[in-house]
């Protein structure tokens, strides 16, 4: 058990990441106009602003965090960060202007960029072959925040606008206790290597990472999925009202049935996968499922059909750990936190373009008069954007699997 501890610490970790953006969002609504005032469609635009903002920190100090974890550890940068995550919460807890909310969801999205070093840390503690796995294991726990979070932040809002930040700032506090108590330090002499600001930033750390073999087409691919997976999240709400006439709680119903099944497959289906067919064809297996559940949702038009659908759905989500194993044996030691930190801000980069990408083609194919009138376009293009992901896979010229050699 005293093993296990540190890797608990880490899941909890990103559970409370992920947990934390859905447990305000059901209050957000009614908090925004509580210190702004104006209607709910004001609100909706400054919720807009807030949401961007936070990626955008997210995008731009994912490497930064990832790069100072490689210098100073992986243990002061995640506790560090759960107690600025702490009093962030608080921050906005307390907060009485819409300026004060936006610094914090600033704030917010720093601190959230230590999924980077939490992904860094699994990777300073497996072996090869066990990264990929591990990586899912990773996913579960964002699979079961992303249900949590957005339940427990309903229930609670029934206490006050403010009763769900003082909760995650609770969650969040707790969480950096135990870690103190059970974190050890994987940055050895043997890794740690100097902060190099030129490779602190999405660029410079993409730059420098794309020059080692693969990795450069494989972020690519990484980011292409994200923005292609994302689709369910940015225009689900809007698609089930439009094609099966869903009301909220049903939406809300589905949404966790995708969250729960995201979270089997990754934290329970991944290992015996990966077992059978490797990392390679994991991929190749997960692009196959996911191109053929867009398809399917393209299409549905029965809502109890789409439900029966979500475990297909979910499964194409086997091929991101499998990505990310393969991406992690192809970087040094030294540099895990910097390849993590980069694909932090890759996924941050696909969630402030993909909510815009399918939101505007859904608009164009599902209001009044469109011809042709086919509200699951998005799924389409997502699935055009999975094709594209498998033609690159398949013709990125990769060498074998295995380990990179120490930079």
């Amino acid at each position: 058990m005293r093993d296990r501890l540190p890797l608990i610490f880490i899941l909890v970790t990103v559970v409370i990441d992920s947990m934390g953006i859905g447990l305000i969002m059901p209050v957000m609504p009614d908090l925004i106009r509580d210190v702004g005032g104006g209607t709910l469609a004001d609100a909706a635009i400054w919720g807009g602003i807030l949401a961007t903002s936070f990626a955008v920190m997210q995008f731009l100090c994912g490497p930064l965090v990832g790069n100072l974890s490689d210098r100073f550890g992986r243990r002061p940068v995640l506790l560090s960060a759960l107690g600025v995550m702490a009093l962030d919460y608080l921050v906005m807890a307390v907060a009485g202007t819409i300026w004060l909310l936006l610094a914090g969801r600033l704030v917010g999205g720093i601190t959230a960029a230590t999924q980077s070093t939490a992904n860094a840390f699994i990777a300073d503690i497996s072996k090869p072959e066990e990264k990929a796995a591990r990586f899912g294991l990773v996913g579960a726990a964002f699979g079961i925040g992303f249900v949590l979070g957005p339940l427990i932040g309903g229930l609670l809002g029934e206490l006050g606008t403010r009763a769900p930040f003082y909760a995650a700032a609770a969650l969040a506090a707790t969480n950096m206790v135990f870690g103190f108590f059970v974190l050890p330090e994987t940055v050895t002499d043997r890794i740690r290597r100097p902060f190099e600001m030129h490779r602190a930033n999405p660029f410079g750390a993409f730059r420098h990472l794309g020059a080692l073999p693969g990795i450069g087409r494989l972020t690519v691919i990484f980011f292409i999925y994200q923005v292609a997976f994302f689709v369910y999240p940015a225009i689900w709400a809007y698609f089930a009202q439009e094609r099966f006439g869903w009301e909220s709680g049903m939406i809300g119903v589905s949404l966790a049935s995708f969250g729960v099944s995201i979270a089997v497959t990754q934290g329970l289906l991944i290992r015996p996968v990966l077992a059978r067919f490797g990392e390679r064809k994991t991929v190749l297996i997960g692009l196959a499922l996911n191109g053929a559940g867009f398809l399917a949702m393209s299409l549905v038009t029965s809502g109890a059909v789409a439900l029966m659908l979500t475990p297909l759905t979910a499964l194409g989500a086997i091929a991101m750990p499998a990505l990310q194993g393969i991406m992690s044996r192809r970087v040094p030691d030294d540099s895990q936190g910097e390849l993590q930190g980069l694909l932090t801000s890759a996924g941050a980069l696909a969630m402030i373009i993909s909510p815009v990408l399918m939101t505007q083609t859904f608009y164009l194919f599902a209001s009044e008069g469109a011809s042709p009138y086919l509200p699951g376009a998005p799924f389409v293009l997502s699935l055009v954007l999975i094709a594209v992901c498998a033609v690159v896979f398949i013709n990125r010229g990769a060498r074998p699997e295995g380990t990179a050699p120490a930079s």
